[in-house]
């Protein structure tokens, strides 16, 4: 039997007539908010509520509750004094390793293994990483995420980005090697490439951020303000010099709904265990690796080596350069070796920019690695000339403003 397209078209609504039914529908509490937070007039100003909420927490939760009001009083005034007495022959290299400075009286400042890193892998980053990744848990499973997507789609589509590319951020602000992998939801070789060269260079991880409200709290700030304005500034750059193809975005927003503690306990798990084993002996070789250098000489001849470009170029302390040995194996572990070095607060802000935008820590470049080596060839060659050209206008913002 052939049938024209108009009488195919009737059986079509026959048929539906038959098996659909039409109810009707009643607004509840749950859709007001998901339209008020999609749409703009509405859903920026609460975009910026929750990400301050987020922020706030993080900070007050993490670096006050834990790391001031318990690890610091612990670290310093029971574990410290004791190693230090305990350990014997304070004149020999395994106490400058594994101790560090006899005469320290915190454990930021003494940098051995067993006392800087227990302390910042521990009392600093850990609740740091903990609390970020329950924050980052409650958004995406009560299905706040997608939206903020939406939210910010046309924001991101001018350096070549689209919404989803918020997800790789966020989840960067917890840890780049995830990020980096969650490039891959976006549908492009251009897109997939921006947005982890972005990641490497100006997105700092969670162990970074707590690091850096114990060192620097006053000017975490604008720290932040340098390395969001690189992140768009540097984004429209590539957008505009990498080939490729910045398709619309296509999503699927679920209602709000109320996470099940279940699933945020088994996300939350899963995460910190990640954390303790693949970090935390980084930070402990990174310290140790860093007082085998200082022994060797050889952050000295660095320090020297690099002067001229350190001190003109990026108006930092050549001290520094031990910094940024360290920043390859953990970011948050450079980040507090600045701490023992005498600077400005300019200096300070400078050098923790750089160390962000340097090279990626060493789990990082593996993780890039597995995504193609020509795609890391090509990110490693962006990050080290937008290092060096970003290190030098934050130096010359500095001289212009009197600062440096």
């Amino acid at each position: 039997m052939t049938m024209s397209e108009s009488e195919r078209w009737l059986l079509v609504d026959s048929i539906a007539g038959q098996v659909i039914s039409v109810g009707e529908y009643r607004q509840k509490i749950g859709d007001v908010l998901g339209e008020l937070t999609i749409k703009p007039l509405t859903g920026i100003p609460v975009a910026f509520a929750v990400l301050y909420a987020f922020w706030s927490v993080f900070g007050s939760f993490a670096g006050s509750l834990f790391t001031d009001g318990f690890f610091v009083k612990f670290f310093d005034n029971y574990f410290l004094p004791w190693i230090q007495s305990a350990w014997p022959d304070p004149a020999s290299i395994h106490y400058f390793l594994f101790v560090g400075d006899p005469l320290a009286t915190n454990s930021f400042e003494a940098f051995g293994v067993l006392t800087s890193g227990l302390f910042v892998a521990i009392g600093v980053v850990l609740p740091a990483v903990f609390i970020f990744y329950l924050m980052m848990s409650l958004l995406e499973d009560s299905g706040y995420l997608p939206r903020l997507a939406v939210l910010v789609d046309t924001v991101l589509h001018k350096i070549g980005l689209h919404g989803y590319a918020i997800v790789p951020t966020i989840l960067g602000l917890g840890c780049n090697v995830p990020a980096v992998t969650a490039t891959r939801i976006l549908e492009t070789k251009k897109q997939r490439f921006m947005m982890m060269t972005l990641i490497a260079i100006f997105i700092p991880c969670g162990a970074q951020l707590g690091i850096m409200m114990e060192v620097l709290p006053e000017s975490v700030g604008y720290v932040m303000l340098f390395l969001i304005t690189g992140y768009f500034v540097f984004g429209y750059i590539l957008s505009k010099i990498v080939p490729g193809e910045n398709p619309e975005i296509l999503i699927d927003v679920p209602p709000y709904h109320m996470p099940q503690w279940s699933n945020l306990s088994k996300k939350l798990i899963v995460r910190t265990k990640g954390f303790l084993f693949n970090a935390v002996p980084f930070v402990l070789f990174g310290i140790l690796l860093v007082n085998l250098l200082y022994l060797g000489g050889v952050i000295q001849w660095l320090s020297e080596l690099l002067a001229p470009v350190f001190v003109t170029w990026f108006g930092v302390p050549k001290e520094t350069a031990g910094a940024l040995v360290a920043a390859f194996l953990r970011k948050d572990l450079a980040v507090a070796q600045l701490s023992n070095i005498a600077m400005t607060q300019y200096q300070m802000i400078s050098s923790v920019v750089l160390i962000s935008i340097y090279f990626p820590c060493v789990a990082t470049f593996v993780v890039m690695l597995k995504e193609g080596w020509k795609e890391l060839l090509a990110a490693v060659g962006v990050l080290f000339a937008v290092a060096f050209v970003y290190g030098g206008i934050i130096h010359a913002i500095g001289i212009l403003l009197g600062l440096a």
